[in-house]
């Protein structure tokens, strides 16, 4: 495949000054961090039309759909050959992709769809470099509602036409990179959440609105351990100030089910991610749950913290890890996480003062579903090792 020269990509990242109005179109997507399941952390590159149709069913049928969870996204590995006039077409595991959106969307369900601005994407599949329009009108011939954008190969492009590193071309070449894809699906006309896979890369979280983008990831992988949950959820503090309605930051999918963790670290993702104001994309096989995976996925009650109207991201009040997320109607939530490394609970203490509350506030734990009447000026509790309480308060 021809690389372009830097000439033309960096004339294109020019195209950024005339986004105002795509930018605009963006946010009224994702109004709320989209909910939903992508197919990468159980699947992989095995995932199949069955397994797409599965998961389908599954959603409707555990009541994931009603509890808001919406999205079904195919990850990596649907991607066939190019025809004579470089349309990309699906491979033999997915044989009609057109029917399975059909399929999705009689669900009640949105189907979601990946790609690379790179020649190839991360498991060596055919990326969108040079066919980014086309790709876009494929998809929403298709039905997709969704697409993740994922940098992999394209920093090959970077260092071809940046062997000297300079982080100002880089930089805009990225930006253009993702610019270019934002800009095919407006011109679709179809309503796609555009979410990037950049791995917080260049502080993408300061750049990934002005690019059309609904959700950034801000980090590296995730992987079913505690270790990596804590480390990337912990570490989004900071974040906060760019995240709002229509455009979040994303730590990565949930590995809620998968196995490698127990259920009180489980429920410890669901609380942070909730927290975060996170996108809420499942990533176990939803055809096989459990009770416990199902009753933390299906927390209505933490749902409603990261899906409040306000869309604000919660933040970190102080050590060892309290964290705390304003609530339309003047509510709080806030949660209480024991990151510790021994196999202790241990007794924590909320000072109603440190999360700027004076006087009695009623309580609720979200966690046990219960109310906990109202407190005055603190609150003790005991929480096992890796595990969260998450209350709610208001006057």
């Amino acid at each position: 495949m021809r690389i372009r020269s830097f000439a033309a990509l960096f004339a294109a990242a020019i195209m950024l000054l005339a986004y105002p109005a795509a930018s605009a179109q963006s946010t009224k997507l994702a109004a709320t961090p989209p909910m939903g399941w992508n197919s990468w952390n159980h699947f992989g590159t095995k995932v199949t039309d069955a397994d797409v149709r599965a998961a389908a069913d599954a959603m409707v049928a555990s009541g994931m759909r009603d509890a808001g969870y919406v999205y079904i996204n195919i990850d990596d590995s649907w991607e066939g050959k190019r025809d004579a006039q470089g349309n990309i077409h699906a491979n033999n595991k997915f044989p009609d992709m057109k029917a399975l959106s059909a399929y999705v969307h009689s669900k009640g369900l949105k189907l979601g769809i990946y790609s690379s601005p790179g020649p190839k994407t991360c498991g060596g599949y055919e990326g969108s470099y040079g066919h980014e329009q086309q790709d876009a009108n494929t998809y929403a011939s298709w039905g997709v509602d969704f697409l993740k954008y994922d940098l992999c190969s394209y920093m090959d492009v970077v260092k071809l036409h940046d062997p000297n590193h300079d982080q100002r071309k880089t930089q805009a070449m990225m930006e253009a990179a993702f610019a270019k894809m934002h800009q095919a699906l407006v011109n679709t006309h179809r309503p796609i959440v555009y979410s990037l896979c950049q791995y917080g890369v260049d502080y993408v979280w300061k750049w990934g609105p002005k690019v059309g983008g609904n959700l950034w990831r801000t980090t590296d992988d995730i992987r079913d351990n505690f270790r990596s949950m804590a480390l990337i959820g912990f570490s989004q503090a900071g974040l906060e100030q760019y995240a709002g309605p229509g455009h979040w930051n994303d730590p990565d999918m949930l590995e809620i089910g998968n196995g490698g963790m127990n259920a009180d670290q489980y429920r410890t993702q669901m609380s942070l991610w909730s927290i975060l104001a996170a996108p809420l994309l499942a990533g176990n096989d939803l055809s096989k749950m459990d009770a416990t995976t199902k009753s933390i996925l299906l927390n209505k009650e933490v749902i409603a913290v990261d899906q409040d109207k306000l869309g604000i991201q919660g933040h970190r009040v102080g050590p060892p890890q309290i964290w705390e997320k304003p609530l339309s109607g003047g509510a709080k939530a806030v949660a209480l996480f024991n990151y510790v490394t021994d196999d202790e609970a241990e007794p924590f203490t909320l000072y109603l003062k440190d999360v700027g509350i004076t006087g009695p506030v009623h309580a609720r734990d979200l966690w046990a579903h219960k109310d906990l009447g109202v407190l005055h000026g603190s609150y003790t509790v005991t929480i096992p090792q890796g595990g969260v309480v998450m209350l709610k308060l208001w006057k």
